[in-house]
């Protein structure tokens, strides 16, 4: 027969094992719960995250081309002015975004054949096309209203870009030659957005030379283009058929002579040196020839003008070049 203390010892030996193991199975749930909560957070940042890239906010870089008017007026330095432009410059962004969401959508099929963009959201499928569409009404509804607040001839301006490009991807796209115009000129609306809004008027001059470099960096972006359907048979676009690589390369030759002189002929000419009172605006040249033949080197030595934004961000001679052009610049005008 056990004892009473034999028999209490087992009662709570047996109440202990009883209980015992509750107090894990509380504590993993708990775990549970929490790892649950952490995996819908980081999903959520994760989703987030897509969709900033499928509205290439990278980009948004190129809508500084709305500042060019007001630095070249001297006007740097006039803080509403730049807010007001800034505010324009988010404007173009929001609809230069739903721009690229729309390309994104039309190309997702041919997308999926690149070897270098064939894991983008929406070929890949990350991003359905419903939410796709939905991004599309907001960021260019958006854009389009901040500009209508904003002045209304910036506006149309902004409608008028937003017009070209769906029909650029709609099939302008596939027209050679046309395809590179059109880009272009997305580049000069820019800069006269940015006039419109600073109340600016716009050189011939500085039209030419604006026109003229992006033709040179979209050219530039179209043999990176022919290169990979060289190596992998792809064809990146219908209007590249159009296109071989002594074309390109004779175009691109063209062009950066022509920029270069250009640019030489804008500080020396009469308007400009009387308007800046500075006759030394041609010091400034040796930074853009610096500037061109690195970007030739890219071209032809690398092999690497598939992105010109990449490469204005990151390639660290064209990054000493701009800096030197603006420090260059701003001393000219604002110190001498």
């Amino acid at each position: 027969m056990d004892s009473p203390t034999t028999t209490t010892t087992r009662t709570r030996t047996s109440r202990s094992a009883t209980t015992t193991p509750a107090t894990p199975r509380v504590h993993q749930e708990g775990i549970e719960t929490s790892w649950t909560a952490r995996d819908t957070i980081k999903t959520a940042v994760a989703y987030m995250r897509s969709v900033i890239e499928l509205i290439r906010v990278r980009q948004w870089v190129k809508n500084l081309f709305l500042f060019i008017p007001s630095f070249f007026a001297g006007h740097l330095f006039r803080s509403e002015e730049l807010l007001m432009v800034g505010i324009g410059a988010l404007a173009f962004s929001l609809v230069a975004s739903g721009v690229y969401v729309i390309n994104d959508y039309r190309d997702r099929f041919v997308d999926r054949l690149h070897p270098t963009i064939q894991d983008r959201l929406i070929p890949s499928g990350v991003i359905p096309t419903t939410t796709a569409w939905i991004l599309i009404s907001v960021l260019v509804l958006a854009g389009l209203t901040i500009a209508a607040a904003l002045e209304m001839t910036f506006f149309y301006v902004l409608l008028g870009y937003f017009a070209l490009n769906i029909g650029y991807s709609f099939g302008l796209k596939n027209i050679a030659i046309v395809d590179l115009f059109i880009v272009s000129l997305g580049f000069l609306l820019r800069v006269y957005s940015g006039g419109i809004i600073a109340d600016l008027p716009i050189t011939h001059w500085l039209s030419i030379m604006i026109l003229l470099l992006a033709l040179f960096l979209i050219t530039a972006k179209r043999r990176d283009d022919i290169l990979i359907n060289a190596k992998n048979g792809y064809v990146i676009r219908k209007s590249t058929e159009a296109y071989n690589l002594d074309f390109i390369n004779s175009c691109i030759t063209l062009l950066s002579a022509v920029v270069i002189v250009a640019y030489i002929m804008y500080t020396v000419s009469p308007e400009v040196t009387e308007r800046f009172d500075s006759d030394y605006l041609f010091i400034t040249t040796f930074f853009v020839i610096a500037g061109v033949m690195r970007y030739l080197q890219i071209i032809f030595v690398e092999n690497k003008s598939g992105s010109p934004t990449r490469i204005f961000v990151k390639d660290k001679f064209i990054l000493i070049t701009i800096a030197g052009w603006i420090l260059s610049f701003y001393l000219i005008i604002y110190t001498l």
